[in-house]
């Protein structure tokens, strides 16, 4: 009997701890994550494009996170560890803003980022939620209430004299970074230029100027010598021995010739490969620090 007891005690003590447990802080898989699936693909898409161009413009990042419940804690505590975790916001600047909202609980927060407490004051993002969020919460409209507020902080930070934002790393640049260069249809077009030029300038002279012209082209895009010049020189490697990376035609054809004719000629295997560009899968936090400031409000 004092066995039974022990395991139903045991038992119950597993249940109340797991019913304690706090609720997992999600990946930022981009700046707006709803586990709720309360937002549509268009919301989502309209919403990232708004806090995209807020950060090409200012430099600040703003996230929102959509979550069924914050409980045991209340939203401030889940709020703050989800700040903690995601860093959003440029580091040492610390300009970036999060909203929580916590759809069954009919709870949401405004966490604010230690650069914007001077502008995005605890009064500031209270009216915001008050006036803005909350009425159209009420109401069902949920994307509404959530682009109406990011409208109202992102004029509120358009005002904040911030530090510019830094232009695009190369490294970042669609077009040049190194999973890029390995892509068949850069690797296919440097084979055909470098064949073409060393065809009429020779090896060494075409493979030169198959390496000038594409670190020409890097340097316009990417506006760094240092991704030009890498760039060139992995397109000079290429050109200068672009006879390793194409087959030997039959007898009596040139080696530039119909042999590459049915490889790439449809190109319906590759017609998805440049979408996950528009997606917002590679965004992260900057590194930005929060101090608990903000507002928080319900429906």
């Amino acid at each position: 009997m004092s066995a039974a007891r022990a395991f139903i005690v045991a038992l119950l003590m597993v249940w109340a701890c797991a019913a304690s447990a706090d609720v997992a802080v999600p990946p930022l898989t981009g700046r707006v994550v709803d586990q709720t699936g309360t937002l549509t693909g268009g919301d989502i898409a309209s919403l990232t494009q708004t806090l995209k161009d807020l950060e090409a413009r200012k430099g600040s990042q703003i996230a929102v996170l959509i979550v069924p419940t914050t409980a045991p804690e209340t939203i401030e505590q889940y709020s703050i560890r989800v700040a903690d975790a995601w860093k959003i916001g440029r580091k040492k600047i610390d300009d970036g803003a999060l909203m929580v909202v916590a759809k069954d609980d009919h709870h949401l927060r405004i966490e604010v980022g230690y650069g914007l407490e001077g502008s995005l004051t605890d009064v500031t993002t209270k009216r915001i939620i008050d006036e803005e969020i909350t009425p159209r919460f009420k109401a069902g409209d949920f994307a509404g209430g959530i682009s109406a507020g990011l409208r109202r902080m992102i004029k509120v930070i358009d005002g904040e004299p911030l530090p510019a934002p830094e232009p695009p790393h190369w490294q970042d640049q669609g077009s040049f970074n190194g999973a890029d260069l390995l892509n068949p249809f850069v690797l296919f077009g440097l084979v055909i230029l470098g064949g073409f030029l060393r065809t009429v300038l020779g090896r060494l002279i075409g493979a030169s100027a198959t390496g000038g012209v594409v670190a020409l082209v890097a340097w316009f895009i990417a506006g760094s010598i240092a991704a030009a010049l890498l760039v060139g020189g992995f397109a000079f490697v290429v050109a200068m021995f672009a006879d390793a990376f194409v087959p030997t035609g039959p007898a009596g054809r040139g080696r530039y010739g119909g042999g590459w004719s049915g490889g790439y000629g449809g190109g319906g295997g590759w017609s998805g490969g440049g979408s996950s560009r528009d997606s917002d899968s590679g965004f992260s936090g900057g590194g930005g620090s929060f101090g608990g400031g903000g507002a928080s409000g319900s429906w």
